[in-house]
């Protein structure tokens, strides 16, 4: 059973640090190109990083700088770390290892705010 387990958000003001963890199970982790997603209300999901398995990164350009996903092939664990965050930063953050489309954890809510 695939399950994607999302933790560590919170409120933080702005120009602060988060870093969140994402505990994955039922697939060969290592193997898999893991990814970060966001929704903010009233907005579609979009994709913020990749991390694929040979380590090779990838960020979305509003992100880019700021963020740095990493991973933990021996905890089958993907993080995100997020520094100078910003209001626009907001949002349910979630986690999803490509080929397991449909497959959403309850996500981590990042609320940046003064």
């Amino acid at each position: 059973q695939v399950q994607f387990v999302e933790s560590g958000g919170g409120l933080v003001q702005p120009g602060g640090s988060l870093r969140l963890s994402c505990a994955a199970s039922g697939f060969t982790f290592s193997s898999s190109v893991m990814s970060w997603y966001r929704q903010a209300p009233g907005k579609i999901r979009e994709l913020v990083a990749v991390i694929r398995s040979a380590g090779g990164t990838s960020y979305a350009d509003s992100v880019k700088g700021r963020f740095t996903i990493s991973r933990d092939n021996a905890k089958n664990t993907v993080y995100l770390q997020m520094n100078s965050l910003k209001p626009e930063d907001t949002a349910v953050y979630y986690c999803q290892a490509r080929g397991w489309a449909g497959y959403w954890g309850q996500g981590t809510q990042v609320t940046v705010s003064s």
